[in-house]
């Protein structure tokens, strides 16, 4: 079992991975680097291994299936995560680090949004798209998070043991700040210099098709933890739907009489009976997320006793 270890998910890494690696190396000389190298064309893998970092191997693309490789491969008593482009400054490592062994961190955010960010960064919707993320999921979420996209972290070993990856892509780092708010876990945050990449270097990052994934996995994920809000909000929705269509019908029997739209009537009970539903559905599923989150705490126990285990082998 490591003591850190410091995660570097790769492609197309070439022109910046051996500074990563020599800078953190540096500033963390006890630490084990790896790579893990995404189906690189341009000798990534082998610039890594020259520059002594261990280096292992994703076949399926996205940095979500690279994480979910490096969590379930690794362990570690604090892990280290950093993108290979050379973005994210090595010298704030020490206290992200620090966080998870004094502080008993779970998740330590490297917060680029409350320094350069919006200066060094050149494109804007990146910006704004940064912006509405974190403004939604601490809205949601009940959070606190000051960077929900960063790729700069720290985590305890109880988190990734316990952490379900269930994205491929881009959005695992809004994954990871949705599941530590919601399962109560201790966030801290550590505001770090960004840089923008050097010239040469390409973000893999698009803009359009991963910030729809990114708004796409809020939905699910709020839908997954908080179903009694998400289905009460459409109950409220169609009820008001219902009236708004029903009250015409009932102004016209009180001036007749008679029901003259009993189609439009018969729309609105389905539509009140859909709300009905909605509510109950809400109530039933969040039965089961309260029933989840007890299982998840026995999964942070046995996580715990298993990480003590490792480190009296050691």
């Amino acid at each position: 079992m490591d003591k850190i270890a410091v995660l570097i998910p790769c492609y197309n890494e070439s022109k910046t991975i051996a500074k990563v690696i020599q800078d953190f190396r540096e500033e963390l000389p006890e630490a084990t680097i790896y790579v893990y190298d995404n189906n690189s064309t341009d000798e990534t893998d082998r610039i890594a291994r020259e520059n002594g970092a261990v280096v292992r191997y994703e076949r399926r693309q996205g940095k979500g299936n690279v994480i979910r490789r490096m969590f379930r491969e690794i362990d570690a008593e604090c892990y280290l995560m950093v993108d290979g482009d050379d973005t994210y400054p090595a010298d704030c490592a020490k206290e992200m680090v620090r966080k998870v062994f004094e502080e008993n961190a779970d998740m330590v955010i490297g917060d680029r949004l409350s320094s350069t960010y919006f200066k060094e960064n050149k494109r804007p919707f990146h910006n704004v798209g940064n912006i509405m993320v974190r403004k939604s999921i601490n809205l949601l979420f009940k959070a606190n998070i000051k960077d929900m996209m960063t790729g700069y972290r720290a985590f305890g070993y109880e988190f990734v043991k316990t952490f379900p990856v269930l994205s491929n892509g881009f959005e695992i780092e809004t994954e990871m700040s949705i599941h530590a708010a919601e399962m109560g876990m201790q966030i801290d945050n550590v505001v770090i210099e960004y840089r923008d990449r050097p010239e040469g270097s390409v973000s893999k990052l698009n803009t359009y098709r991963d910030g729809y994934k990114v708004m796409r996995m809020i939905f699910h994920l709020f839908r997954n933890y908080k179903p009694l809000q998400f289905f009460s909000t459409i109950s409220v929705l169609l009820t008001a739907l219902s009236l708004g269509f029903f009250v015409p019908v009932l102004w016209e029997y009180f001036q007749t009489g008679m029901v003259g739209r009993f189609p439009t009537l018969i729309v609105c009970s389905f539509v009140l009976i859909a709300a009905i539903l909605s509510v109950f559905t809400g109530l039933i599923l969040s039965s089961i997320v309260h029933k989840n989150r007890q299982d998840f705490e026995d999964q942070l126990k046995r996580a715990y006793e298993r990480k003590q285990m490792l480190i009296k082998e050691k």
